[in-house]
């Protein structure tokens, strides 16, 4: 007896087509990716639709943004300025601080919120005119739904997450410096000065380029589980959790790459 395609086998064992399954799904969400690349060049760009795609990712981010940095540049703050008190070096407490809270931590958090806010209203969006056969309409009618959909939202997560980790980047900072000052009684001079001493230019280009890519990770993976989602209105909502989860997965290896790069590459100051 043979296994039906994408069952298993009296053996036990995955036939390929559903062992294959992941490395498909890989393949169509870098094909999504490269159409949204050659999309972003053709015309007629909706204008309107990136507007107001990118008001409302903005309008669900900004206050959640602002709100989570301030714990986040105080819990950092809080355990380097603990480590180098251990160390003796508690003059370079600001400096390992603020590069902590400018290189990770403010575009991780900038795009766990949009992919959890914006991606995620994207996906259900996406989602509910596929199940509709919007989709379908558009493409018989001749409108590319990459171009009219899914562009404009990619982009607009990608301008939200830049101007947000600047945001992020200086509530955060503005927190770990009050909390080292107050509650570890850190003295302000030396919290500024150890900034300068460690910190560079190439430390924000990093960290905006950080955010650049994750939003345009959360817009792609969002876009592309919106656009294949299974089984009516229930696949909807499997498709929005996959989305985030996917995101996450995805951001974290990013993060890990794009940091040994650029540790690897760009000298520390002074160095």
């Amino acid at each position: 007896m043979t296994a039906r395609p994408g069952t298993a086998s009296p053996t036990g064992e995955r036939t390929p087509s559903r062992a294959l399954a992941p490395l498909r799904e890989t393949g169509r969400l870098f094909a999504l990716a490269a159409a949204v690349v050659r999309a972003v060049f053709r015309r007629p760009f909706q204008f309107r639709e990136f507007v107001e795609q990118f008001w409302f990712i903005a309008g669900v981010t900004i206050l959640p943004a602002a709100l989570v940095s301030i714990p986040f540049g105080a819990v950092i703050a809080l355990q380097v300025g603990s480590l180098t008190q251990q160390l003796g070096a508690q003059s370079f407490t600001g400096g390992a601080s603020v590069l902590a809270v400018v290189q990770q931590a403010s575009p991780l958090i900038v795009a766990l919120l949009i992919a959890g806010a914006g991606g995620s209203a994207i996906c259900a969006d996406l989602g509910s005119r596929s199940i509709r056969e919007e989709l379908e309409a558009m493409e018989v009618m001749g409108i590319s739904p990459v171009q009219r959909l899914v562009v404009p939202r990619v982009l607009a997560t990608m301008l939200v997450a830049v101007l947000l980790n600047g945001l992020v980047s200086v509530v955060g900072t503005l927190g770990g410096y009050f909390f080292n000052v107050v509650m570890q009684d850190g003295t302000p001079g030396a919290y500024l000065a150890s900034f300068s001493a460690l910190a560079q230019l190439p430390d924000l280009y990093i960290s905006e380029f950080k955010a650049l890519v994750f939003g345009f990770i959360a817009g792609v993976v969002a876009a592309h589980r919106g656009l294949n989602p299974r089984g009516g209105p229930k696949g909807v909502g499997d498709a929005v959790n996959q989305s985030v989860v996917i995101t996450f997965l995805l951001l974290f290896f990013v993060n890990m790459v794009l940091t040994a790069v650029y540790l690897g590459t760009v000298p520390p100051k002074g160095g």
